[in-house]
């Protein structure tokens, strides 16, 4: 595993009804789920951000919000159950675990090679770290991501103690050796005030 640390750092009538449908839309703008809004991974291109630029179809609510896959920290011990990991657990985005036949597009990466991990904040919390996982040689991409087909430990860490990344943060790490063809990565943010993570799934092609 690798460590690295980061520093801290008309009529009336209507009229009326037209001043009440303003008052909904600004209620409604300010409750949307992007108002709360955080960060995915773009590279390799996640599952959600794949979503939102229609790269990929069928997508559901993702394709407007690719940075709100949120879920309880603690990953593995915690964490998404099994088989909605790539969701962070929530239903609404359970199209990021279905595997499409194992078919979801993914970057060409080299094994044992020097690799840019990129990630996009819409809102860059204190954070606690960031943990990059593998799946395992002969894991079944026809199938949802569960725990067991991961590597037990991240091949790449970068801890923050704290500090909150830059809006667009790049992590120069290392792809894992002794792997070849169709892989997942499981990136995982870690908050530091919050008891939350952000998870994002990222198919990559050794």
């Amino acid at each position: 595993m690798r460590l690295f640390r980061m520093p801290k750092p008309p009529g009336r009538r209507a009229t009326a009804a037209g001043v009440g449908l303003g008052v909904l839309v600004g209620a409604g703008i300010a409750m949307a789920p992007t108002a709360q809004s955080h960060g995915y991974i773009d590279q390799p291109i996640s599952r959600s951000k794949l979503c939102q630029t229609k790269a990929v179809s069928d997508c559901g609510p993702i394709q407007w919000e690719p940075q709100s896959v949120e879920g309880f920290k603690g990953f593995p011990a915690a964490g998404p159950a099994d088989g909605k990991i790539c969701a962070g657990g929530h239903s609404e985005f359970a199209q990021l675990d279905d595997p499409r036949g194992g078919n979801w597009p993914a970057t060409q990466v080299y094994a044992n090679q020097s690799y840019n991990f990129r990630w996009q904040f819409t809102a860059n919390h204190s954070t606690t770290d960031f943990r990059y996982y593998i799946t395992k040689n002969g894991w079944d991409s026809t199938k949802p991501l569960t725990r067991a087909a991961l590597e037990p430990a991240p091949f790449f860490t970068v801890a923050y103690n704290g500090a909150r990344p830059a809006m667009t943060t790049v992590h120069q790490g290392v792809m894992p050796s002794g792997k070849a063809g169709k892989h997942m990565i499981l990136a995982v943010w870690t908050v530091n005030d919050t008891p939350m993570a952000f998870y994002s799934c990222s198919d990559v092609q050794f």
